[in-house]
Formats: C-alpha cells, sequence, structure tokens
C-alpha cells in the first residue's frame, strides 16, 4: 500500500496569513476602520500619526541593526542586504509624519512631548530585541506584516481622509499615508520572493513569531475606546 504525503504548506503562505489576520482586526477597529474610511476626526488622527512616529523613527536602526549582525555571523548575505536596502529605503520617513503632524498643528517639540503607547512600546521592545540579541531575520516579519498593511489600505485611506476632509487641512496632512501605499506595493513580493530562500526551520519560526507579535500589538497604537 503507498501513502501519499500532501504538499506542506508554503510557510511564506502562513506569513501572509498573519498578514491578513492584522487586516482584519484593523478593517473591526473603531479608530482605524474609521482611517481607512476617511472620517477619523483630527484627535485620533493625530494620534495614529504621533504613535507611527514613535516606532518610525527606529525603523532605519532596526533594520540596519539587523543587516550588520547577519554580516557580522557570516549568515544569509542577500538578506542581510535586502535589511540593509530596506534601512536606507526607510530614512527620513519620519519627517513625512512630523511634516503632517505640523500641517495639523502639532510642532515638533509637542510630538517629542506626546509619550509612545504601549502598544508602541511592546513594537520597538521586540524588535529593538530580535535585531540585538534575537534570530536578526525576524525582523522581516515585521516588516512583511506592514508593507502589506499598507499595500492594503494605506492609499485608499489617504484617498478618503481627503476625499471626506473632516479635518481641517488634511489634504497637505497625509503625504506619510500616501508615501506608503505607493512605494510598499513591490516591496511585499519582493520580500516574499527573498523569504522562500530561506530553509532553516527555526529562522522561519522566528519571522513568523515576529510577524504574529507585529500583528497582536500593532492594533495598540490607536486610541483605545
Amino acid at each position: 500500500m503507498t501513502l501519499e504525503c500532501s504538499k506542506p504548506m508554503d510557510w511564506v503562505g502562513l506569513l501572509e496569513q498573519e498578514a491578513r489576520a492584522l487586516v482584519a482586526t484593523l478593517d473591526a477597529h473603531p479608530d482605524a476602520s474609521r482611517l481607512f474610511a476617511g472620517t477619523l476626526d483630527r484627535e485620533g488622527y493625530i494620534h495614529y500619526l504621533v504613535q507611527t512616529y514613535h516606532y518610525a523613527r527606529w525603523s532605519t536602526p532596526l533594520l540596519k541593526s539587523a543587516g550588520e549582525r547577519l554580516n557580522r555571523l557570516g549568515r544569509h548575505p542577500r538578506l542581510a542586504e535586502l535589511l540593509l536596502q530596506k534601512a536606507a529605503e526607510e530614512r527620513g520617513h519620519e519627517r513625512w509624519l512630523l511634516a503632517d503632524l505640523y500641517n495639523l498643528g502639532c510642532s515638533q517639540e509637542q510630538v517629542h512631548a506626546m509619550e509612545p503607547c504601549p502598544g508602541v512600546e511592546a513594537y520597538t521592545g521586540w524588535n529593538f530585541f530580535t535585531s540585538r540579541a534575537g534570530i536578526p531575520t525576524a525582523v522581516l516579519g515585521t516588516s512583511y506584516v506592514l508593507e502589506y498593511l499598507s499595500l492594503a489600505r494605506a492609499t485608499e485611506a489617504s484617498e478618503r481622509l481627503v476625499q471626506v476632509a473632516a479635518i481641517p487641512n488634511i489634504g497637505k496632512s497625509v503625504t506619510f499615508l500616501r508615501a506608503h501605499g505607493g512605494l510598499d506595493g513591490d516591496h511585499v513580493e519582493e520580500l516574499a520572493t527573498v523569504l522562500r530562500t530561506l530553509t532553516d526551520v527555526e529562522e522561519q519560526s522566528a519571522v513568523l513569531l515576529s510577524a504574529r507579535t507585529t500583528r497582536v500589538v500593532y492594533p495598540a497604537i490607536f486610541r483605545e475606546l
């Protein structure tokens, strides 16, 4: 008797499931769903931008640290190159957030005076750990789900915010969303292609754990209503 083994699921498919789950969670979140619909109020949008600033300003050092560690360990030169490339691509994106907030009436000093929420602290703490002391490739799990989210919702959100115009001066305050919606389309497919070259089960698990952690903590950057 011959037993036929079913083909194992592509592990990157599990990564996409985490990304889809994050989108679904946000679609059901009061503030996130209003952001996507363009009906979020000024205070809620400012809160979202400030908290996004508090984690986005660490994107370049986190990705650079992970890429440099991979190089020091002599592992996965292609992934190390991708991490360093992403570090360079993310440089300065926090300035888009500061510009959007300035156009909403928030100075840089006011932004810095607003503390990161627990969701942001959990996000940055986890990614600092993985990049500096854990398995550095894990950072790519975070990158994947956030770039997937941008591809799925950022452009639509920026367009709807401007169309609804519920927030004064909103037309000059969607730079971050608009840019990420346009940039992250090719990034998701590129990242998936490179991740499929990762065959070590422990490293695959680390990437998936970071994706799952991001999926759990990211919704907490929005206001708790």
